[in-house]
């Protein structure tokens, strides 16, 4: 149970418009975070912890616990700032001044040990050596949180990368501290590079999962949710065989997200930018992310219900599903983008068949009331989302109905003002070759003559396209000829 100051911390949070989770979300959160490992164990429980009221208190120990097992004094006093202002009182809102001092020391040493280490590699001018310096030197500095230096570190290693493998790790080791960072387009350009017809060694194909992953996650962060599912949809299903309980796995990648992620961010992505045509020939026929969708079959059942038109089940679904999402590190910031999409595009096709549609129907159809369905629709025909007009007085959705006679005058007036342009510009073209206007040389290689330097072609009975004096000329010349 939560108490009065964290209450007002809370308060405060919803007041400046930040997300606030209320209810408990589905899943446990101890069986949840065991899923990870590294960084994002700390920055997934700080989310939680300063999200959702009722898993504060349980979430933030643990977050200063995790942290305290690493050496980034920098998310220890991320943390720490989050517990005195949430959890004032606990135990853990005390700074460990002596872990402080000691993880400074061994960093402070460990760094001093492997720049000696390398700066004698240099002087014995052995480049494997000097390579694997400088990926020792990288991940230390990623290690400790200090990824400026750790980007400098990878950076500096590629000149001594002599194989593919050597490449592959170096692009892999700069697309996690990149997805630290937030830097998303540093995470393309090193995916693209390794996708590159001559990086595409057997190392790269086996990282295919990951690679997909990664592009996935950086598509999904910029808002391009239609490239980002088609990024998780085709990701290599291997990544599901891995043991995310082994570091050594190569095939994990739960360093920054899982499996049960792909599918979750897959779908989401893919509910959110495609029709039911393409749910249904590119996610639910697909046989890679049928695997995927195993591991979260109620985002398999949703994306199941739209394709079926059966809007209100796929979105309840989703509904239930919401207080899950807003705690995930990297779908928080976009989930109310996503649904907002979502709902609108059940909203569109349920709409399709009438051309009327009252707000009654539309609430109960959608499971909501009709103050709330007025507000939807008005949202998105501001957004372009869809073309309809509301009629406040009867209470209704009109679609705007095309006036066929309306637009076949417009085609023909445009058909006959071209044909006019047309004519004009030929006529213009044979009144200047009677009045003798045409200056031809065919000798001189290269020579034009005075109609192409004014935008006509002499040879053919039209314009050239970049004419754009050809009338006025048109106009002067016969005004020059009458008189």
């Amino acid at each position: 149970m939560t108490t009065g100051v964290e209450y007002t911390y809370f308060t405060r949070a919803r007041q400046a418009g930040r997300p606030v989770v209320e209810d408990l979300p589905k899943s446990d959160l101890e069986q949840y975070i065991a899923n990870y490992r590294g960084k994002t164990r700390v920055d997934r429980l700080l989310l939680i912890g300063t999200t959702a009221p009722l898993l504060a208190p349980e979430a933030l120990r643990a977050a200063v616990s995790e942290a305290k097992q690493g050496r980034d004094v920098g998310r220890y006093d991320a943390v720490l700032a989050a517990v005195r202002e949430i959890l004032p009182g606990d135990i853990n809102a005390v700074p460990d001044s002596a872990w402080v001092d000691r993880t400074n020391r061994q960093v402070k040493a460990e760094s001093d040990r492997l720049e000696t280490e390398l700066k004698g590699y240099k002087n014995n001018l052995i480049k494997e050596s000097i390579r694997m310096g400088y990926d020792d030197l990288g991940q230390h500095f990623h290690r400790t949180g200090d990824l400026v230096n750790s980007v400098k570190a990878y950076g500096r290693m590629r000149d001594f990368c002599t194989t593919a493998s050597h490449v592959v790790i170096m692009s892999l080791r700069l697309i996690n501290v990149s997805i630290d960072q937030g830097n998303w387009l540093a995470v393309q350009t090193n995916v693209q590079k390794l996708r590159s017809p001559g990086q595409l060694s057997t190392e790269a194909q086996q990282m295919t999962a990951k690679l997909s992953a990664a592009m996935g996650l950086a598509l999904l962060a910029s808002g391009n949710f239609r490239e980002a599912a088609q990024e998780f949809v085709e990701a290599d299903p291997r990544m599901t065989q891995a043991r995310l309980d082994d570091p050594s796995d190569a095939e994990a990648f739960n360093e920054v997200m899982t499996p049960n992620d792909i599918a979750v961010y897959g779908g989401l992505c893919a509910l959110a930018s495609m029709d039911r045509n393409e749910l249904q020939k590119q996610v639910l026929e697909n046989g890679k992310f049928r695997t995927y969708l195993e591991l979260e079959p109620h985002i398999r059942r949703a994306i199941t219900f739209f394709v079926s038109s059966k809007y209100s089940a796929c979105l309840n679904i989703l509904e239930s599903y919401r207080s899950d999402y807003l705690l995930d590190i990297h779908l928080q910031r976009h989930l109310g983008e996503l649904y907002f999409r979502i709902r609108s595009k059940a909203i569109q096709q349920y709409f399709i068949p009438f051309s009327r549609v009252s707000f009654d129907a539309l609430a109960s159809a959608f499971d909501t009331d009709e103050h709330t369905i007025e507000q939807e629709l008005t949202s998105m025909i501001k957004r372009k989302h869809l073309d309809a007009r509301i009629d406040l007085v009867d209470r209704v959705l009109l679609s705007r109905t095309a006036n066929v006679r309306s637009d076949l005058h417009e085609n023909a007036l445009r058909t006959a003002k071209e044909y006019e342009r047309t004519a004009h510009l030929r006529i213009l073209r044979m009144e200047m070759l009677n009045a003798g206007l045409e200056v031809s040389d065919k000798g001189k290689p290269g020579a034009n003559t005075m109609l192409e330097n004014v935008g006509l072609d002499p040879y053919h009975g039209g314009a050239s396209t970049g004419s754009w004096l050809s009338e006025g000329i048109g106009r002067s010349l016969r005004s020059g000829l009458r008189g």
